[in-house]
């Protein structure tokens, strides 16, 4: 545990990390589509000579600006404070490879922001022909940005063979290339892609959802129908992507998913399955939404509907991102670093398992005496559990551990500490690190949840932290 831990009580640090990311998506990925939306509208209304289409493309460029640039902006901010505050050990080691990326993507970022305000601010003061150039200088750099960070966040599921093979030596810049273009990298980007197109349809619908259909019936009809048209691609090819993506995802993280299928009636881990079932259902029903309400119905289209289409992709793209990260299981980052900090090296051996987890943290207070055995039970809670268990809200530990007594809890703890092969737990739990004393403090403090009385006085600091504390 090199970083203080970050307690949020019942809701847990990966959900604060999750809902600020859902909101982040929804928000950056129209911020990739609507950039190539406008221009392509644009060019379509200057052919045409439709100025009519022009003023509320005008409009919609506001919207667009307002939206990603202030509240997208903010919540990729906010990304940034989450991660670092909940997995600091994963930020790290990605800010670590992937610092000329970082730099690479800010370079973009900035000439979108920038394009972004010139285009709107523009409208009626540069020709035609440099307004359209300047739209397409947007589209091509906020592309860019999504290009970068896919490979970054395509790079936590699977690193990849060449980047693994150095990784912890200190060499793992020399495999920069390699993990960015890593096995999943194409095809993620196909399905992020074909995510961002639907999206820029579905935040056009909400804003022309607004123009008065008795008064300006062909206007609306066409632009709403348009618009609904960006829908079609993503969900023609999307299945393709899907499989391509399955495909290169590597075969230890498809057992998840065969896990929930085959366990479906039975209430195991079953979370990846229920949220592919959630993203096939939210985008058939846009589908039936879209057709149904805003091609057949057009002028009857209203701000509802809209925000109805907006709430479902709302849903899958949440399940999408939320399957996405169910898949790493039990890793942060794919067969380097397990999902509460623990690299893949630290516990790869029954002998590194058995090592010290609190001995060498700057975190625990290592005075002697001071660590009782509940303190070391929950600084190990903390350390290798709270990154993806609350003590009494989500994946509740004292909800886990309620049919459990004590006896059944350490021998539930002593299977994550022997990790075999065969264990089920190995396809979605991190392995348990430390000595006989601190499993045994954790399994004390986990007891002590559901009000069984445990001893609180034992003192079981490691002859190793003994000696930290002594040099510090």
């Amino acid at each position: 545990m090199n970083y203080p831990y970050w307690d949020v009580p019942h809701l847990g640090s990966g959900w604060v990390i999750g809902l600020i990311a859902i909101y982040h998506v929804m928000i950056s990925h129209f911020a990739v589509g609507g950039g190539l939306y406008l221009p392509v509208a644009e060019r379509k209304a200057l052919r045409e000579g439709r100025q009519d289409w022009m003023e509320r493309l005008r409009k919609h460029s506001k919207f667009f600006l307002v939206l990603t640039g202030v509240f997208g902006a903010v919540s990729g901010v906010g990304i940034w404070f989450a991660i670092g505050l909940a997995n600091p050990e994963a930020t790290s080691a990605l800010i670590h490879n992937f610092v000329f990326g970082w730099a690479m993507e800010w370079v973009f970022f900035i000439v979108e922001l920038s394009t972004a305000a010139v285009y709107y601010y523009t409208w009626d003061r540069v020709s035609p022909e440099l307004h359209l150039k300047i739209g397409w200088v947007y589209a091509i750099a906020s592309f860019f940005t999504l290009f970068i960070i896919n490979g970054i966040l395509a790079f936590m599921l699977m690193p990849g063979d060449s980047w693994l093979a150095v990784a912890g030596t200190g060499h793992e810049a020399t495999r920069f290339w390699q993990a960015f273009f890593n096995p999943t990298y194409w095809p993620n980007l196909m399905m992020r892609t074909l995510v961002c197109t639907s999206l820029a349809g579905i935040w056009a619908l909400v804003s022309y959802s607004r123009i008065d259909g008795d008064k300006f019936p062909e206007l609306k009809t066409e632009l709403i129908r348009w618009s609904a048209k960006w829908l079609v691609p993503s969900f023609a090819l999307l299945p393709v992507a899907l499989g391509w993506y399955l495909w290169t995802v590597p075969e230890s993280q498809r057992v998840l998913l065969s896990l929930g299928i085959n366990t479906i009636g039975t209430g195991a881990f079953t979370q990846v399955t229920r949220t592919a079932l959630i993203i096939v259902m939210t985008s058939a029903t846009i589908v039936g939404v879209v057709y149904f309400m805003a091609w057949r119905f057009p002028r009857e289209f209203n701000f509802g509907h809209a925000c109805a289409v907006l709430v479902l992709g709302l849903m899958a793209t949440a399940s999408g991102e939320g399957a996405r990260e169910m898949l790493r299981k039990p890793y942060v980052i794919g067969h380097y670093m397990y999902s509460n900090g623990v690299r893949v090296e630290r516990a790869d051996t029954p002998e590194k398992r058995a090592q010290s987890y609190l001995a060498h943290s700057l975190w625990v207070d290592q005075r002697p005496g001071a660590n009782t055995n509940l303190a070391v039970g929950e600084a190990m809670f903390r350390g290798e559990c709270g990154s993806c268990h609350t003590r009494d809200g989500y994946r509740s530990m004292k909800g886990f551990m309620a049919e459990r007594n004590r006896e059944a809890i350490g021998s539930f703890l002593g299977i994550l500490h022997e990790y075999s092969t065969n264990s089920t737990y190995r396809a979605y739990m991190p392995p348990l690190v430390g000595t006989t004393n601190e499993i045994q403090a954790l399994g004390d403090y986990l007891a002590s949840l559901k009000g069984t009385n445990v001893p609180v006085a034992k003192t079981v600091v490691e002859p190793a932290a003994k000696t930290l504390a002594e040099n510090r």
